[in-house]
């Protein structure tokens, strides 16, 4: 991860409202695809200058109609104490429905700001994401040639 993408986050997470910091990443997806679900999780969030406070998440595209989408791209930065309540809440309607644990603590009342960052990182959300995770990972094989 860019260190850039953690100064966004101590950003958006330092006023006193905000609960729990996250990023999201504009989508190369230009408009919703009816009924097409997906496994990685979308944010729908009120930008305000490349930060904005998330309204919902979930794993249909949100919201309908046109513009652009944005990918949660799914590391957090809590404070101590809505992290403290964040765990002790039970799972809430929603995070069971959707699937989303960050559902839970909007349920909750908790405040998400989002950033938005230019890239999004590799997710490993699938088994062919991990094989492609590895192979980027893996110490360079000195008997092999590129």
């Amino acid at each position: 991860m860019a260190p850039s993408f953690a100064a966004r986050s101590i950003r958006c997470g330092w006023t006193e409202s905000v609960d729990i910091a996250t990023w999201s990443a504009r989508s190369p997806i230009r408009r919703p695809i009816p009924g097409r679900a997906w496994s990685r999780p979308w944010s729908a969030w009120r930008p305000e200058g490349g930060i904005g406070r998330c309204l919902y998440f979930s794993r249909v595209n949100v919201p309908g109609g046109p513009g652009p989408l944005l990918h949660h791209i799914g590391l957090y930065a809590y404070r101590r104490a809505a992290l403290a309540r964040f765990v002790a809440l039970p799972p809430s309607t929603l995070e069971l429905r959707e699937k989303l644990e960050q559902l839970r603590a909007l349920e909750a009342g908790m405040r998400i700001d989002a950033a938005e960052v230019a890239t999004e990182p590799l997710g490993v959300d699938t088994p062919k994401d991990l094989e492609q995770a590895r192979r980027i990972l893996a110490p360079p094989n000195p008997m092999e040639r590129t």
